[in-house]
């Protein structure tokens, strides 16, 4: 990548996280503090830390202060596991997420608790989302979830999903059941943003019929770095030669394939399913 090409890569980027920052504070002041619900990762962790403090301590600790704590510490943990350009992003993200949630006013949408947690969460989510397709994130256990994933390639999903149900079972003992439960709304709203905007992690199969195969093959591994398996075959109706291409790639990556491959040939014939889960030797693009 050219100097100048890379210096406006980095603004776009420094754009992006601002924005998403700017997303995630505004859901946070509007939905969050005003309908006292509970986020799930660090931003759960901080806002439970802070609530029980001031009600057993009579002191008030700042939110903001301790999710940057947070997150700055586990960024130094898995700096290494981790891409470089990725935990800088990630770290600029959040950095000014704590910064925006206190200079942004709480502001009252909507009266209803349901639509507060729908929104707010959805808005969240949109946050979070913008950070992850442009290859950062929102830090807090997503730091953890790559750490451990490229250094001992197993999931936490499930360890983490035990502490957000933890931090909403200690919010709901220690002050109000009913917010509790729209935290867990507020949270299912974010999770289905988060997952309808990040492709990185889900997979597509693409059966690609062609008579052209050679073409379309070179034409693909010219934009995208996975195996392509060639079989030959033909048409039940004109019995034409033809050959079938089959390939998984991350689900991001399926237009770009499509479009090579109509590139090389107009005719061909594309079918895209969804991968459930790949075993075996599948390159993953790794984080910058």
């Amino acid at each position: 990548m050219k100097t100048r090409n890379k210096a406006l890569y980095y603004i776009k980027l420094l754009i992006i996280a601002a924005v998403s920052a700017a997303i995630q504070a505004t859901a946070y002041t509007t939905f969050v503090q005003v309908g006292g619900f509970y986020p799930s990762g660090f931003s759960g962790i901080s806002r439970l830390t802070v609530n029980i403090v001031e009600m057993f301590l009579d002191f008030r600790i700042s939110y903001s202060f301790l999710y940057f704590g947070l997150n700055i510490l586990t960024a130094i943990f898995v700096y290494r596991q981790i891409g470089k350009m990725f935990t800088v992003y990630s770290i600029i993200q959040t950095t000014l997420f704590s910064v925006f949630v206190n200079y942004f006013e709480p502001v009252i949408v909507v009266n209803e608790y349901m639509l507060m947690a729908i929104f707010g969460g959805v808005l969240n989510g949109v946050g979070a989302g913008l950070a992850l397709a442009n290859n950062f994130s929102t830090g807090g256990f997503d730091f953890l979830s790559i750490y451990f994933s490229n250094k001992y390639n197993r999931s936490i999903w499930n360890y983490v999903l035990m502490t957000n149900a933890c931090i909403l079972c200690i919010a709901g003992i220690i002050f109000n059941w009913e917010t509790t439960m729209y935290s867990i709304v507020y949270q299912y709203a974010t999770t289905q943003m988060v997952k309808l905007m990040h492709k990185r992690y889900t997979h597509d199969t693409l059966t690609i019929i062609t008579s052209k195969p050679e073409e379309v093959t070179k034409s693909i591994l010219s934009k995208i770095r996975h195996g392509i398996t060639i079989t030959n075959a033909e048409g039940a109706y004109l019995h034409q030669k033809e050959s079938v291409l089959y390939t998984v790639v991350n689900s991001f990556q399926t237009q770009t394939v499509i479009k090579a491959a109509k590139e090389a040939d107009p005719k061909v014939f594309i079918n895209v399913q969804n991968s459930k889960e790949v075993v075996g030797n599948y390159y993953q693009l790794p984080l910058d």
